[in-house]
């Protein structure tokens, strides 16, 4: 049975904090060994000093990338913490609607995962600004850390049970049938979201462009309070004046280490 001493579990998660700013608590040891029990096994490591040696050797970046993958949790679902989605489209939309003069609406998910909360995104901008004219420009950036999920969202193949809190209208407009297991969603959809690998603790956010809407939801949980802080900044900045910000409804942000204004549970703006 694989082991890792308490020296090894230290330098690596010291080394996942360093590179992803996720904090791993001694009570996740049995989660890191039985994430990266195959990957040792199909490297051909007995213990865990090999595998950090191996990965701090690494100078392709590949290794790292397969260690998050392996240890990002990317939980997610349609309609996740659906009052948001609520508020976004009966509140935001008609609001942005009525102040860009550009008719270009920037909206970034920063925490992307498997890609259920950026096409529910785009499925709501695509129902609103459908039938407006002039047409506006609505495509949004969708970012995760992880590799295998942006590959299952860019894929848009789901199972049919994880499609099961979707309005029918949606299922019916936007989901072509794969197979008896799965729905694929339209490439109209598909178009409207701009998949990239993103580091949300990288130093440099390399955006042309503020965003009216920030969607950086259930991932700050993962990291201490510093490095939360240095983030809710960060995406501070990258907002328009009057920009929202929506977090998970677990998390919270610290207002008097930022000039972010509470609107409502997991909801600030930029003011």
């Amino acid at each position: 049975m694989l082991k890792i001493t308490e020296n090894e579990f230290k330098l690596l998660t010291e080394l996942i904090k360093k590179n992803y700013g996720i904090h791993l608590k001694k009570e996740k040891e049995t989660l890191i060994i039985g994430r990266l029990h195959k990957v040792l096994s199909e490297l051909g490591f007995t213990t865990f000093t090999e595998y950090y040696k191996y990965l701090v050797s690494d100078k392709t970046g590949h290794a790292l990338e397969v260690l998050i993958d392996k240890i990002s949790t990317n939980h997610t679902f349609f309609m996740r913490e659906p009052e948001h989605f609520y508020f976004f489209r009966d509140h935001l939309l008609p609001y942005f609607k009525s102040v860009i003069k550009d008719r270009d609406f920037r909206l970034w998910c920063a925490a992307s995962s498997t890609g259920e909360e950026p096409y529910t995104l785009a499925m709501i901008l695509t129902d609103y600004f459908e039938k407006i004219v002039p047409a506006w420009d609505t495509k949004l950036l969708a970012t995760d850390i992880s590799q295998s999920a942006l590959s299952t969202a860019k894929s848009g193949i789901y199972s049919k049970e994880r499609l099961e809190d979707l309005p029918a209208m949606w299922k019916n407009k936007y989901f072509l049938k794969k197979d008896n297991q799965n729905l694929i969603i339209t490439e109209k959809i598909k178009r409207e979201v701009i998949y990239r690998r993103f580091n949300l603790i990288d130093d440099v956010f390399p955006f042309k462009k503020r965003f009216h809407v920030i969607f950086c939801r259930n991932v700050m949980i993962y990291f201490d309070a510093a490095t939360k802080e240095q983030l809710v900044n960060k995406l501070y900045d990258q907002l328009e004046e009057g920009g929202y910000l929506f977090i998970g409804h677990s998390e919270s942000i610290n207002r008097e280490a930022s000039n972010f204004k509470y609107i409502k549970p997991a909801v600030y703006r930029k003011v």
